[in-house]
């Protein structure tokens, strides 16, 4: 069930919101696992049983592991981290990579990390295990963040699950609006944007101009940065109504000077992720360059096949890697002395890593890349390369929107007038938009859905 549908919108969230808080405050987590469960159901009926088996293996043998508070971390409690480990692990690699699984469950990478997190967690002692099977259902299923993130560690939900929530007036209100604006970032500028990428498919790489190729990748990433986006704030929005602070998964990523940067504000709780449980266990930039470097290629493969076993994803990653050791080598300390170039330098390397993301058939990847770049292959002839004004009119009115709403201008705008009566009706206005682009167009699911 998509957040940015009638379905979701005008008849499960409705009817949800209404039975939670009518809920008496002790029973609220049962509601909220009762109503997970159910939307799960309806998405992936078939799969629902690896999600609850995902969360009764994982508080059985987190139990195991400190039955006394005097427990100290010994061989039973690694044994008992390896096997639960290898439990997750394995599950996600025989529906991800194995090709012996007829499908993929919904959400199974996002919420397999999430579990492994609170087992580790346990093990290293930051968190107790929890005595409650439903409470730790509840984290693990909770519906906002159970397809597409943002990944919560339990710390940061742990209190709010174990005491009676009360939801205030001001949280259900900002929880609006975050869904309100992610809901316009979805079906206002994502999908209408990503109509170009789908039409540059199917006139076929071999016909595109190298002007329409860069409108594609450029178009491609901004279809995915305000995709995975808006998602990331309906979620945080969904969460605050329920009486959760979910983390923030972006902060403005095309504004960075350098990849190192984008990284930092590009899939916030993914990146966290890896360097608490892998890059920093490896010894993060403590033991030299060398190992510094061995300690990134270890994380980008990884986040590489997290999104997939295709090669196109190892390219991806490996194009990152390569700037990342660059820019620590050298480059860093030139973007650093200019407050263009860096910006400019981030512009054209970050949608060609997208390209690479997007195109999983190898040789098509090619052909797209002697289009970026006519002088490097045999597909360099030119064909059609007055297509790109066509286009150029229909989306630049888009390209125009998404550059402006992927910087802090609008948000801090809103900022000054958003307790005020025009800040209500512009977000009214907003949200009639949305229903208009739901009403017109195909219910398009979100992109990070396929991982």
């Amino acid at each position: 069930m998509l957040f940015s549908s009638f379905e979701f919108l005008f008849r499960f969230l409705p009817v949800f919101l209404v039975i939670y808080y009518l809920t008496p405050k002790k029973l609220r987590n049962v509601t909220l696992l009762g109503g997970s469960i159910v939307f799960y159901t309806i998405g992936e009926a078939g799969y629902i049983t690896i999600l609850l088996a995902c969360v009764l293996v994982n508080y059985t043998l987190t139990r195991l592991m400190y039955r006394k508070n005097t427990d100290g971390r010994g061989i039973r409690q690694k044994r008992l981290l390896l096997l639960a480990l290898g439990y997750d692990l394995g599950v996600l690699f025989f529906f991800k990579y194995s090709g012996l699984a007829s499908g993929l469950p919904l959400g199974i990478s996002f919420y397999t990390f999430q579990i492994m997190a609170y087992v580790i967690d346990v093990y290293r002692g930051r968190i107790p295990a929890e005595q409650s099977l439903l409470r730790l259902g509840t984290y693990l299923t909770m519906f906002p963040q159970l397809i597409s993130g943002p990944i919560t560690n339990y710390a940061d939900v742990r209190v709010a699950l174990g005491r009676e929530r009360t939801i205030k007036a001001r949280q259900l209100e900002e929880g609006m609006k975050l869904l309100i604006i992610g809901l316009a970032a979805k079906v206002v500028i994502a999908d209408r944007i990503g109509t170009l990428w789908n039409s540059i498919r199917m006139i076929g790489f071999d016909s595109i101009s190298t002007k329409l190729a860069w409108m594609g990748a450029f178009a491609y990433s901004l279809q995915l940065y305000f995709d995975f986006a808006g998602y990331s704030m309906m979620a945080r929005g969904i969460g605050k109504m329920l009486g959760f602070e979910l983390p923030v998964n972006f902060r403005y990523p095309y504004i960075s000077k350098s990849v190192t940067e984008f990284w930092r504000r590009w899939h916030i709780t993914l990146g966290r992720w890896f360097r608490e449980y892998v890059y920093i266990p490896l010894g993060g930039n403590r033991k030299g360059k060398a190992r510094t470097f061995f300690n990134l290629f270890v994380v980008w493969s990884l986040t590489a096949l997290w999104h997939g076993a295709n090669y196109n994803f190892l390219i991806w990653g490996g194009i990152l890697l390569c700037c990342l050791l660059v820019e620590k080598l050298f480059l860093l300390r030139l973007l650093d002395k200019s407050r263009v170039i860096g910006h400019l330098y981030v512009l054209f390397v970050v949608p060609l890593s997208w390209v690479a993301f997007a195109v999983t058939d190898l040789s098509e990847l090619g052909v797209y890349m002697t289009r970026l770049f006519p002088f490097a292959g045999h597909a360099a002839g030119v064909i059609n390369h007055l297509d790109y004004l066509k286009y150029l009119n229909d989306y630049a009115p888009l390209f125009l929107l998404g550059v402006l709403f992927a910087t802090p201008l609008p948000e801090t705008c809103y900022r000054l007038i958003e307790r005020k009566w025009i800040g209500r009706v512009i977000l009214l206005g907003i949200f009639g938009l949305c229903m208009y682009y739901l009403a017109v167009s195909a219910n398009n699911p979100f992109l990070y859905f396929n991982f």
